[in-house]
């Protein structure tokens, strides 16, 4: 009577032994779980950043950088930047009547 009856088996004890390793993952995955919740709980969330974002160049500066680059020539540079200044200055000034 080997193994029939009264003693366990190899099934048994494998069986057991997989039981016993499922569980103690389960608990490992628990623990784990518990201490990441924990750990969201307790940080204090950033606060959002504040700082503006940098200002894009002006179309003057655009316009000496690619001049400056070669990619335009002296002539082309100076017929775009008096276009340039001459529409500043128009938008600059004060509304003064209104037709």
């Amino acid at each position: 009577m080997w193994g029939y009856g009264y003693g366990f088996d190899w099934l048994s004890m494998i069986l057991m032994s997989v039981a016993m390793v499922l569980w103690i993952a389960l608990l490992v995955v628990l623990v784990w779980a518990v201490i990441r919740w924990l750990e969201r709980r307790t940080t204090t969330p950033a606060s959002p950043v504040t700082i503006a974002p940098p200002s894009s160049p002006s179309a003057l500066e655009i316009l000496n950088q690619r001049y400056a680059r070669g990619e335009i020539d002296a002539v082309t540079f100076e017929q775009m930047r008096e276009r340039l200044t001459t529409l500043g200055a128009r938008d600059q000034e004060p509304a003064t009547s209104i037709r």
